[in-house]
């Protein structure tokens, strides 16, 4: 399997428009690859708070049409990131969207963990509620969110769903990078699975963004990592070693939590 993770630069004084079209091309440039992933609201900028209301759109908007017709174009399997997305009949959601080689639109993820303390993301939007995981040919992806990063409990979620890789889009801020990198490892060891993560370069309102987009394999070891400028990183695993980790050594189960209540002593 190849993938391509797009570390595209959200800084000031661009406009939506322009990056939804140097987004496109950048798309369109991995064809070839099995699967590209934008990073986390890459058309406003995750602490462009400012810009949430102002520039959410439906989710068969704009960038929804500007996505599918790049992954049509490509041939590929395409994360396309995630949006602002306005609801008509309620709150505006963090919402990533999947297309397949066709265009169309394959799965949409809210997200589940709002970052924020009571302010930004987390007052100004609402609150995804479902797991959502996406059949490729080769793997089962399972879908993730920024902030989603710190639950571990949401990925065990999404493995019990069949997901194999784990697919991140982030807009994380510099200052905590080394939760970054240490994260997507975690992820991946305790879940046997591989992890793709996806972060924005530039600065969001001020916020430095990290980059160091990052592909861990389901040992924990680090396949490719991004610098902290725009760039493309491409990487080729084979999917096939999810279920020949889990065979070798399976942890998995051996799971006694979560799986049932608890037995009590009589």
């Amino acid at each position: 399997m190849r993938a391509s993770v797009i570390q595209i630069a959200v800084d000031e004084g661009e406009s939506v428009e322009s990056r939804r079209r140097r987004a496109a091309a950048m798309v369109r440039e991995q064809a070839g690859s099995d699967l590209v992933v934008l990073p986390e609201l890459w058309t406003t900028g995750a602490f462009a708070y400012d810009a949430f209301a102002t520039e959410a759109e439906p989710l068969e908007g704009p960038t929804h049409e500007a996505m599918a017709k790049a992954a049509s174009d490509a041939g590929v399997w395409l994360h396309a990131g995630s949006i602002p997305e306005r609801d008509p009949e309620g709150p505006l959601y963090n919402t990533s969207l999947v297309f397949s080689p066709s265009g169309e639109l394959a799965a949409a993820y809210r997200k589940i963990h709002r970052f924020g303390f009571d302010k930004g993301e987390a007052v100004l939007m609402g609150a995804g509620s479902e797991l959502v995981t996406v059949r490729l040919p080769v793997t089962t992806l399972g879908l993730s969110t920024c902030y989603d990063l710190r639950f571990p409990e949401l990925f065990r979620g999404l493995v019990d769903a069949g997901a194999e890789t784990l697919v991140v889009a982030a807009g994380w801020p510099e200052r905590r990078r080394s939760h970054w990198t240490l994260l997507a490892q975690a992820r991946a060891v305790e879940n046997q699975a591989f992890v793709v993560a996806c972060a924005t370069a530039g600065t969001h309102a001020g916020v430095p963004q990290a980059g160091h987009s990052i592909v861990v394999d389901p040992w924990g070891e680090v396949l490719a990592e991004a610098g902290a400028g725009e760039e493309v990183l491409t990487v080729e695993f084979d999917p096939g070693k999810v279920a020949a980790t889990r065979e070798q050594f399976p942890a998995l189960k051996d799971r006694l939590l979560g799986l049932e209540p608890p037995r009590r002593r009589p």
